[in-house]
């Protein structure tokens, strides 16, 4: 059986299009979340998947950061499963790894390589984070929803009446300025009833 496991780290980021490439995929069953990668602990449908499957499945997954954000939790999900007798297949990353054939020396660097891209991406977006943070509270500044500064906001809310054109999507339009989907969508909200 095809098995599809799909994730993603916050509630509003979107599972369709994991959901999709799943269903191409010949996945027969979906294991779906909305939970951060960051830890295997908060990860039901992950504990779920691993304990359903059985010898001669295949999970697929999209993207291996999808799987998992660090490389050892990474290593050691493919590591049970394929000791289960489970394949596992990300179809981005064009990699699979076959149970009771190991891996090809290729595969393995790839793999290895892809993971620690995922935790390196992982790790750089809580510095820079961190760091934010630290500066908007050294000048004085309120996080959160009533501290966007105005001009963020406005450049959101032009961003999102010009989704169709520029192709954007809100959480591209929530990276690039920094302003939160609620926000973004309590503003939309604000204007509509102006």
């Amino acid at each position: 059986m095809r098995i599809g496991y799909a994730r993603v780290s916050t509630a509003g980021q979107e599972l369709e299009a994991q959901e999709v490439a799943l269903r191409e995929a010949r996945c027969e069953r979906l294991y779906v979340e909305k939970v951060t990668g960051t830890s295997t602990a908060p990860r039901t449908q992950l504990t779920a998947m691993i304990d359903q499957v059985r010898e001669g499945d295949t999970v697929v997954v999209t993207k291996i950061d999808r799987l998992a954000r660090s490389i050892i939790d990474l290593n050691k999900i493919v590591t049970e499963l394929i000791d289960k007798g489970v394949s596992v297949q990300f179809l981005r990353d064009n990699i699979t790894f076959e149970a009771g054939k190991g891996a090809s020396s290729i595969n393995t660097l790839l793999f290895n390589m892809l993971g620690s891209f995922a935790q390196f991406e992982r790790d750089i977006i809580v510095e820079r984070t961190t760091e934010g943070r630290e500066r908007a509270k050294a000048a004085g500044k309120h996080m959160g929803r009533k501290g966007q500064p105005d001009k963020n906001v406005q450049q959101a809310l032009d961003l999102m009446a010009n989704r169709q054109s520029n192709g954007m999507s809100v959480s591209d339009i929530v990276k690039v300025t920094g302003v939160p989907k609620p926000t973004i969508y309590a503003k939309i909200k604000e204007q509509t009833k102006a």
